[in-house]
């Protein structure tokens, strides 16, 4: 589950009007660095070394609440705020931070603080299931199938809880941080739509309102039965691959990383996918989204994968991913021969099943 995403172009932070003091109480952090950082990008607007277990911090305020993160030295996770009103205080320690004992804020930070408090525990075990993955022998199918089934139940308690949390928080930005952070991927796009219009109008016509407007509208021109946009981007050789020059074939777009546990516990039942129907007008295009250029290739090799790879080797920041509104893999879509999208995110043997039905 990552962090934070960034506001599209044009609904930058407004010149601050007045500096709001954002401090906190943190136990046995003395010496660590503390980070503060927008929503705009991914360099931090100021750092400092945490004395007498205090920091504080000034964070000028816009038109409009935004999202900041304290990244804390050596934590994985940020501590989210909203800007906006009162002084932020958090009380927490170095054991159990980004999560405080004690907030006192705007009602966005409080709320924004809950969400991060509902999610621990799924956090906790997105890390079990990922180290699980890794563990399990490719050959041992008893053992797949049994991680599918935790991973399918894990994805269902992400949405459950996300979706309680907006019903109580409809005018609180977590709300829709959440949306954009945890449910995007895991939602079919009408629900997606509902949830949205569930929030308060407030919230809907914010700048992040406005952003997920932007989503909504790309979500629906990629759903399913309708034409997949095209892209381009580079093979291991470097040559330009077009996803329309795969037109006459059913093509499986598969987003996947070499860092990404569950990703290579799947990649044996794309292999034998590929195996058993790329005589029959089938290929696969795998998107890459390493950052590491070996990594990746080795991974090819290790794994087997004999179809087309392309990446631009941005990360998460992967171009045709972003596009496609990827915040989570494995993930996949099916495409027809006409361009259209078939199916998405087809695992196990729910692709040879599709497979079977279309590549009688």
């Amino acid at each position: 589950m990552k962090g934070i995403f960034l506001l599209a172009a044009g609904a930058l932070l407004s010149a601050g009007v007045y500096a709001q003091q954002v401090s906190g109480t943190v136990k046995g952090a003395n010496g660590k660095k503390i980070y503060l950082f927008d929503d705009q990008d991914n360099n931090p607007d100021d750092s400092l070394t945490i004395q007498n277990e205090q920091f504080t911090f000034k964070v000028k305020s816009g038109k409009e609440p935004a999202v900041y993160a304290l990244i804390m030295q050596d934590v994985n996770y940020p501590m989210l705020f909203v800007s906006g009103g009162e002084p932020v205080h958090f009380t927490t320690t170095m054991a159990t931070f980004p999560l405080a004992s004690a907030v006192k804020g705007n009602e966005n930070t409080m709320a924004m603080q809950a969400y991060q408090k509902a999610f621990d525990p799924l956090i906790k075990r997105a890390q079990d299931l990922n180290q699980e993955a890794r563990e399990i022998n490719p050959e041992d199918e008893p053992a797949k199938n049994a991680f599918r089934k935790k991973a399918d139940q894990f994805s269902k308690d992400i949405v459950k809880t996300g979706t309680d949390f907006i019903k109580t928080h409809p005018k609180n930005i977590a709300s829709i941080w959440l949306m954009m952070n945890e449910l995007r991927s895991r939602v079919e796009p009408a629900e997606f739509q509902q949830l949205f219009d569930s929030l308060d109008k407030s919230i809907r016509e914010s700048a992040y309102g406005n952003s997920v407007t932007a989503y909504i509208k790309s979500l629906k021109a990629n759903a399913v039965n309708i034409t997949a946009d095209d892209f381009s981007q580079e093979d291991e050789k470097g040559n330009p691959v077009k996803l329309s020059s795969f037109r006459g074939k059913y093509v499986l777009v598969d987003f996947w990383a070499s860092w990404c546990g569950p990703c290579r516990q799947e990649n044996p039942n794309v292999v034998k996918a590929y195996n058993k129907y790329k005589s029959k007008n089938f290929t696969i295009l795998g998107v890459s989204l390493d950052n590491d250029r070996d990594r990746w290739l080795r991974a090819v090799k290790q794994d087997g994968l004999a179809w087309t790879q392309v990446s631009d080797l941005k990360g998460w920041g992967n171009e045709v991913a972003v596009q496609y509104g990827i915040q989570s893999i494995p993930a996949n879509m099916l495409i027809g021969p006409d361009g259209t999208i078939l199916a998405r995110n087809l695992r196990g043997e729910e692709l040879e099943q599709k497979l079977q039905e279309i590549l009688k």
